[in-house]
């Protein structure tokens, strides 16, 4: 052999030996790059509810000055569309009714928004609850979101609102998810009604036309359409659609959603959780959480932004299982460049006051701290 050539074939041997050491330990980063940034923070809930009577604990400065230092630059803000529009609230809402808006309320949306962008927060504004549309009970809908044309009409007409209000913000500060966890229910006001997917072809009428018409107010805004069937699957049919997506970091419910009653017909006869573990007649671990995300994964190796933008895990799953399951998670989805959201900052999914009876709490001013589930956030340092 020529010294030439035995000088590049060792070469490429040991970059070779050395790329499958990296892959061994689990630090071989993936050639592709995420679309999206890889934004870390939280879900707050100020105008979760469509009731708009102040919440008891309203997200402040301090707040975001916690998460700041922390190293966090993302916030999601889920809005039931109610929350901002005026009407009769002695009785359910008319269709003519979702067009009422309350500017008062959507000032103080504004006001978190702007305390967000101080603080080096990008904002995500999701309309938790849409006309027509919400997988949580509580507000009786006035139509149907996926068979009404009014209600998508409605639907177009919020997204206008929001991309006008920001018409001027960059797409690196702000962003606009559509539609948290879409689906199709058998019975909008029953919590445990069946959940299927909603048909392609519609979810990519109605996805496309929120986004012309948020895009009418600045070609260059962001838009994020949450998964099908409630937040699982990708969304093959808008993949040609400059539109990113979202995905969920709840898989399986038998960790993250343990014992709680808006997911569980029956929460108090369920089989103890293990991660990894047999829990009732499956075998839960690693390798289920690497199927389930291979779709999303796939998406950002074809060019289309992902990020997941609910995650996290009930207060009642033991914490050792909940911090062993939710670690391996944080990796599959950083590894691939895919940044996430807890469901909540301060309260049953947050590292603030979490209620869980099995952590030993650190006093962060007045608050329970959960570090170590902050410390597995936040990642190596």
């Amino acid at each position: 052999m020529q010294r030439r050539t035995f000088i590049r074939t060792t070469g490429l041997i040991a970059i070779g030996l050395s790329l499958a050491e990296k892959a061994a330990l689990g630090t071989l980063q993936p050639v592709y790059t995420n679309k999206l940034p890889q934004w870390k923070g939280f879900n707050l809930l100020d105008f979760f509810s469509p009731d708009p009577r102040p919440v008891p604990k309203p997200t402040t400065e301090d707040h975001f000055k916690w998460m700041e230092d922390w190293g966090f630059d993302f916030i999601r803000l889920p809005i039931a569309y109610p929350y901002y529009l005026q009407f009769d609230r002695s009785r359910n809402i008319l269709p003519e009714e979702v067009y009422h808006i309350d500017e008062q309320k959507i000032a103080e949306i504004d006001q978190l928004v702007a305390l967000a962008h101080k603080h080096n927060m990008h904002v995500s504004l999701n309309l938790h609850r849409a006309p027509g549309y919400c997988i949580n009970a509580g507000f009786h809908e006035p139509y149907n979101l996926w068979t009404d044309q009014a209600a998508q009409d409605a639907f177009y007409f919020h997204w206008g609102l929001w991309a006008r209000r920001y018409k001027n913000v960059s797409s690196k500060k702000i962003s606009f998810d559509l539609l948290n966890e879409p689906s199709r229910r058998e019975d909008m006001n029953d919590q445990h009604s069946r959940a299927t997917p909603v048909p392609g072809d519609i979810y990519r009428k109605v996805a496309k036309t929120a986004a012309d018409a948020i895009r009418k107010e600045n070609p260059q805004h962001l838009v994020i359409a949450d998964g099908n069937n409630v937040g699982n699957w990708i969304i093959p049919e808008i993949m040609d659609l400059d539109i990113a997506q979202s995905c969920r970091g709840y898989y399986p419910h038998a960790i993250s959603h343990y014992k709680a009653p808006w997911a569980n017909k029956d929460p108090d006869h369920l089989p103890e959780p293990l991660w990894p573990g047999l829990v009732g007649n499956q075998y839960l671990g690693r390798d289920m959480l690497e199927l389930y995300y291979k779709p999303w994964i796939g998406l950002v190796q074809k060019g289309i932004g992902v990020h997941c933008g609910e995650c996290g895990c009930w207060n009642k799953t033991p914490h050792d299982v909940f911090i062993a399951w939710f670690t391996d998670v944080v990796d599959i989805l950083s590894v691939n460049g895919i940044g996430f959201a807890p469901w909540n900052f301060i309260g049953d999914f947050g590292v603030l006051d979490s209620g869980r009876a099995d952590v030993a709490y650190e006093d962060w001013y007045g608050h329970k701290l959960d570090k170590k589930f902050l410390d597995l956030l936040r990642g190596p340092k």
